[in-house]
C-alpha cells in the first residue's frame, strides 16, 4: 500500500501502550540525504484557543510506528503526562 504525505495527515494516531488518541499527523520529518522518513509530528494542542500558544509538539520516531491502516496509525510510544500536570501546578503556585 502506498501512501502520500497528504493521506498521512488524514490519519489519526493512536498509542497501543495505553489506547489514547494522540491526534492527527501534522507534519513529517524526512532525511533528504537518504530519502527516508524519520518521524511523524503531531502539533501540540492549543492553549486557551491559541491565545497562550500551544503545548509541545509530539515527535514520534518512524521506528515506533507499528501499523498504518486505512484511517489510523498505531504507534508504540512512551508519552509522559506528568509534564503537563507540572505546568498546570506551576501556574497555580505563581
Amino acid at each position: 500500500m502506498n501512501c502520500g504525505i497528504t493521506e498521512l495527515r488524514k490519519k489519526e494516531v493512536i498509542n497501543v501502550r495505553d489506547g489514547l488518541r494522540i491526534g492527527f499527523v501534522s507534519d513529517v520529518e524526512v532525511d533528504l540525504c537518504n530519502a527516508r522518513l524519520i518521524a511523524i509530528i503531531i502539533f501540540g494542542k492549543l492553549k486557551f484557543f491559541g491565545i497562550f500558544g500551544r503545548e509541545d509538539d509530539i515527535v514520534i520516531r518512524w521506528e515506533n510506528v507499528e501499523v498504518i491502516g486505512k484511517d489510523t496509525i498505531l504507534v508504540n510510544f512512551y508519552q509522559t503526562k506528568e509534564r503537563h500536570r507540572k505546568n498546570i501546578f506551576n501556574l497555580i503556585r505563581h
